[in-house]
């Protein structure tokens, strides 16, 4: 759990970084101005560099844990598959680390989203790391053929779940990773904000890419905002990006709604999916108050931060939903029977 926390938080620190341009206030790597970086005089940590230096840090406290827990799961946990995940996470936050570091040395922006891509991915697995050791998912795990009560009532409506909404979450889910990939490629691009307004853009619900339209939008940028030129490319990409946030918010209040009906509003998993619908709602909120801010680095990346707890939500959810555990009977409480003769608890069993 704490490693999952770090990397939240480390979420945030990179947000902050291409958010506030700060990706090469740091010139370096991997040394910080020359310096080892645990070593930074802090007279350097002003402005960008502040943001950089930080992301370094939290990064290399956050592979420290996932070292520590990956060598943890090897020794320690009989699951064979825990152990190879363990080592998983070990290989992707020291790709993680390469990649954020010839970001640096090779100056380029494509890079970046990758490396934004693969935190993501990360997130998820630190994520589910935590289920996996957690002491609720060992006793759902534990076979119990025999139960009575609330539990019996969650082990039996999650086997009425049904491989339609199974299929649809899962859906929904990689659909919302392919809207961060298409988030990370809008943020790395440097060109400020491709569409300056919202809900309509540039006044039209679908804006004109030709070649005169886009360079009347650049001539207006220019005067106004003194941002990089735009081309025809951005603006699609994120008028896609637009109908696709449509989308998922959509299936996500569907899933929520299956999963209420099927399940009941007890039931762990229709819980979880009244919360996803609630961080979606949120996140076409932050989206719309980054257009209106003008890309405010502290909303823009609150808008990534919740996209990674929407991404994760629904992961969550499919590992819970696909998990497939041995059958359950469920017993009801035992009665009694009462009459001339007293209390039979041993008549009531037999009845």
């Amino acid at each position: 759990m704490l490693t999952a926390i770090i990397t939240f938080f480390l979420l945030g620190i990179g947000g902050l970084v291409t958010s506030h341009e700060a990706g090469m206030s740091v010139p370096d790597w991997p040394t910080s101005y020359g310096y080892n970086m645990f070593a930074l005089p802090i007279k350097f940590w002003k402005g960008g560099a502040f943001f950089e230096h930080s992301h370094r840090l939290l990064a290399s406290g956050a592979g420290f844990l996932t070292t520590v827990l990956a060598v943890w799961l090897w020794l320690k946990d009989s699951r064979k598959w825990m152990k190879w995940l363990g080592v998983l996470a070990f290989l992707l936050v020291v790709a993680q680390g390469v990649l954020g570091g010839l970001r640096v040395t090779m100056h380029m922006d494509s890079l970046g989203i990758f490396h934004g891509v693969l935190a993501q991915f990360f997130f998820v697995l630190t994520c589910a790391l935590a289920l996996f050791t957690s002491k609720w998912w060992m006793e759902r795990r534990t076979p119990v053929r025999q139960i009575s009560g609330t539990r019996a009532d969650d082990q039996l409506a999650d086997q009425e779940i049904g491989a339609p909404l199974r299929g649809l979450v899962l859906a929904t889910t990689i659909l919302i990773f392919i809207q961060l990939i298409l988030g990370a490629t809008m943020r790395h691009q440097h060109a400020g904000l491709a569409i300056p307004d919202f809900p309509l853009a540039y006044g039209k619900i679908w804006p004109g890419t030709s070649a005169d339209a886009i360079a009347g939008y650049n001539a207006r940028r220019i005067e106004t905002t003194n941002v990089n030129s735009i081309t025809a490319f951005q603006i699609e990409l994120q008028m896609v990006h637009r109908i696709v946030a449509l989308a998922i918010g959509i299936l996500v209040a569907f899933c929520a709604w299956l999963s209420w009906r099927r399940l009941g509003g007890r039931n762990p998993l229709a819980k979880l999916a009244v919360f996803w619908v609630a961080l979606i709602v949120c996140q076409i909120a932050l989206g719309a108050w980054t257009i209106w801010s003008n890309k405010a680095a502290d909303v823009a990346t609150l808008h990534v931060l919740v996209g990674a707890l929407s991404l994760v939500t629904g992961a969550l959810w499919c590992i819970i939903a696909f998990d497939r555990r041995e059958g359950v009977t469920k017993i009801a409480p035992t009665k009694t029977i009462s009459g001339a003769f007293g209390t039979s608890p041993a008549m009531a069993a037999n009845k």
